[in-house]
């Protein structure tokens, strides 16, 4: 599993817990979304969804956003929430959402993106490592970016977020033998895009 370049999200009780919609289902009657179990939903999947975004090509100043709204449209569907499904929900919720973002135009390079959000943590890396981290989220972002669209599903869940080939397997309706195909593939072509990606860095440069 690929670890390496993703800082976390922010806290997430600022983000995902949007006090209009937390105090809605507080003041709502016999039938209506739980506010027990929407905060459950974000303490349990807020980091994941957040990652999962950012994987998926939304840009770390527009995954603030595209999270709250990924909890949104749980929240309103809350009661078709299968439980034991919460997950695979969300995830099928942030594909819709990324793939929203990334045809509005969303997906850009950014200044301040989530390296540099780390830096304000304890123990900040120094300015030589911010770099080095900030220069390996950009590769990883070129490559995800130019992977089809069902290998960096595969790929993103798998490599960048360790859930079991059984759980993608249920999360996205496929055969098991399929994901095991489409993460031998993305691996390959995740391999393939980076030593291109690299090659071109080496000698200045250049359009994809």
């Amino acid at each position: 599993m690929i670890s390496a370049t993703r800082s976390g999200p922010p806290a997430r009780a600022e983000v995902a817990r949007d006090p209009a919609m937390t105090a809605r289902a507080d003041r709502a009657g016999p039938g209506a979304p739980s506010p027990e179990r929407y905060r459950a939903l974000v303490d349990a999947h807020f980091d994941f969804i957040w990652r999962s975004l950012r994987g998926l090509g939304v840009p770390a100043g527009s995954a603030d956003d595209a999270a709250q709204h990924v909890f949104l449209i749980a929240y309103q569907k809350l009661e078709e929430i299968a439980p034991g499904r919460e997950r695979s929900f969300l995830f099928g919720t942030a594909l819709g959402v990324a793939a929203n973002a990334r045809r509005a135009g969303a997906r850009r390079r950014e200044l301040c993106d989530d390296d540099a959000m780390a830096a304000v943590a304890d123990g900040a890396p120094d300015p030589e490592q911010l770099v080095e981290m900030k220069q390996a989220r950009e590769l990883l972002d070129e490559v995800l970016d130019a992977m089809e669209d069902d290998l960096r599903v595969a790929f993103v869940l798998f490599e960048l977020e360790g859930v079991p080939t059984e759980e993608i397997s249920a999360m996205l309706g496929l055969a098991k033998g399929t994901v095991a195909s489409r993460l031998r593939r993305a691996r390959e072509e995740f391999r393939a895009i980076a030593r291109r990606v690299q090659a071109r860095a080496q000698h200045g440069g250049g359009s994809r």
